[in-house]
């Protein structure tokens, strides 16, 4: 069996502006202020930002978040630092290390909202901005974030008992890759609220996909009246479409989710539809967010009300429209 990812795993960091100030010392001997202030595009440049997500190494996820927040960082000249640990604990260690670091803007994910609070609490009183992306659409106020970027999982899962119904399915299983993430909880939850068939949840261990694919294809086998398995992520989304085979099961599988391999399952008709929550555009907000924020003072939402980035539906007839953006690694 797979293990875990260490802790403090996923570590990246971009020196834009002092890149920058290098080449422009070399070719035009200005001053490496100056070439600072033309990398941020104005004020702000050479800012250090943190990005602290619950995402583990190697998952193709939440290297599309942090493709997004390179971006935006290279855009703003932002120094930036990524850093994932699937431990709530863990990752709540990650987001003192950047207060103690007196990073300028830290964006986090609130997988498990409880985790965070104490931290949050820390960076604010330092007078460093936090923002959210990605999980704790319901938790980013009352744990004190400035911003939220992301998905409102229970309107995508209700969505997605919708489609079950268009689609006449009428029994669900819900695959749960990680105990305990609100976000996955809330899409189960909300496809059981509009689905009028059955919805059942099965655990399984997201760091093990051959353990994945086995415990789907033997709950299959146990229950021959399941017609539809639904997936949190597009690489659970495959391992469900090979559980299918291996148990000779007539269901069909849709998943939360895109990247480029689940957009040619798409295609082949192997996966029915995704829901798509654009996570390379929830990592260039909540860095280009902290930037504006640092330079111009600018709140999006208000403050009040998140920045949705999904869900919409990939399916067989609209895949091909975003499947060059999905082969170059940004959907």
């Amino acid at each position: 069996m797979k293990t875990a990812p260490p802790p403090h795993t996923s570590v990246r960091r971009l020196r834009v502006a002092a890149l920058a100030s290098a080449l422009c010392l070399l070719v035009s001997g200005c001053s490496a202020l100056g070439a600072a202030d033309d990398a941020a595009g104005g004020p702000g440049g050479g800012m250090r930002v943190t990005l602290v997500t619950h995402g583990g190494q190697g998952d193709a996820f939440w290297d599309l978040v942090r493709r997004g927040a390179e971006a935006a960082a290279a855009k703003d000249g932002v120094d930036l630092t990524y850093v994932g640990d699937a431990d709530p604990a863990a990752q709540a260690d990650l987001v003192r290390d950047a207060v103690r670091d007196k990073a300028d803007g830290i964006a986090v994910t609130l997988a498990k909202p409880a985790a965070m609070r104490g931290p949050v609490a820390q960076a604010k009183a330092a007078g460093i901005p936090v923002v959210g992306l990605n999980s704790g659409i319901d938790a980013w106020r009352p744990t004190g974030l400035l911003e939220y970027f992301g998905q409102d999982e229970s309107v995508a899962g209700r969505a997605v008992g919708d489609k079950l119904d268009d689609l006449k399915a009428e029994h669900a299983l819900c695959v749960v890759h990680e105990r305990g993430n609100v976000a996955l909880e809330a899409r189960c939850a909300g496809v059981r609220k509009t689905f009028r068939g059955q919805t059942d949840n099965l655990y399984v261990d997201g760091t093990d996909p051959d353990a994945v694919t086995a415990t789907i294809a033997s709950r299959l086998r146990q229950d021959s009246s399941i017609d539809e398995v639904v997936t949190n992520g597009a690489q659970f989304a495959l391992s469900a479409v090979e559980a299918v085979r291996q148990s000779g099961s007539r269901a069909k599988v849709a998943t939360f989710d895109l990247n480029k391999d689940l957009v040619k399952a798409v295609k082949d008709g192997d996966v029915q539809f995704a829901v798509d929550q654009q996570p390379y555009l929830q990592g260039y907000l909540a860095v280009d967010a902290l930037w504006l924020y640092r330079t111009n003072g600018n709140v999006s939402g208000g403050g009040t009300a998140p920045v949705l980035t999904g869900p919409a539906f990939v399916t067989r007839s609209n895949v091909s429209a975003v499947a060059r953006f999905a082969a170059a690694g940004t959907r």
